[in-house]
């Protein structure tokens, strides 16, 4: 499927940004003349010299997720500038939690996964709804996993396995509450990637990327509701 974006004057905003997918993702909408405002909750070496490379295309703001006035802050100053965001990438997430399995688990960790990984999102989702409304189309990504379909969830890693699976339930239900809205929402798996979260051996952090902005880059005509991997459907029961 093609991409829709040739030249751009798009406002997108990346959650969890300061390094990994989230950085890579904000990196290449910067590329392509995006507005990016980049969402963390610290700011990396990384993305100090990103933001110095894109002038003001780059906009670094200190976003927590699971805190309400962080998220109306940046709406405040969104809707103020633009009017308008035509993006949105639900990128933060915490616990990959390999240490523990579902009957012997640390339910603050649990309660810290659920909080960003799925509250999180659900809560970006919710107060820019009126800014993605008028961007026609506006873009919801949902940054999910494999680890999320049913059919591969395991007893290992339960709190990033489960909110996972509850986040792609999330965009299955937004996708219908926005279908005559103009907005479009779909998850994406970007694979095992070499991120600090993935560790080594995956692949290229460019890679599971560019899956996130083929998602980010879809018509007013693209799917909604879907699981991608690579510009290609995946199931929510087996990935």
């Amino acid at each position: 499927m093609k991409s829709a974006v040739t030249e751009t004057n798009r406002i997108a905003l990346v959650t969890g940004a300061s390094r990994g997918l989230g950085l890579e993702t904000a990196r290449q909408l910067l590329a392509q003349g995006d507005t990016v405002y980049i969402g963390v909750r610290t700011v990396s070496q990384e993305l100090t010299k990103l933001v110095k490379l894109h002038g003001a295309r780059a906009r670094c703001r200190i976003i927590d997720v699971t805190k309400s006035a962080d998220v109306e802050r940046a709406l405040d100053e969104i809707s103020r500038e633009h009017g308008k965001l035509d993006v949105l990438v639900n990128n933060a997430a915490i616990h990959y939690d390999t240490w523990q399995t579902a009957s012997r688990s640390d339910m603050n960790a649990v309660e810290e996964a659920f909080a960003t990984n799925l509250l999180g999102a659900w809560r970006t989702s919710l107060a820019f709804a009126p800014l993605l409304e008028q961007a026609r189309p506006g873009v919801i990504v949902n940054v999910s996993s494999r680890a999320g379909a049913l059919n591969r969830i395991d007893a290992s890693a339960p709190a990033y396995g489960v909110t996972k699976a509850a986040l792609n339930a999330l965009t299955i239900s937004l996708a219908k509450d926005f279908a005559d809205r103009h907005v479009l929402v779909n998850a994406v798996c970007p694979g095992w990637v070499a991120t600090d979260m993935g560790g080594h051996g995956g692949r290229p952090v460019s890679k599971g990327a560019a899956g996130i902005v083929w998602a980010a880059n879809l018509a007013a005509d693209g799917p909604s509701g879907g699981f991608f991997r690579d510009g290609e459907p995946i199931s929510w029961l087996d990935g």
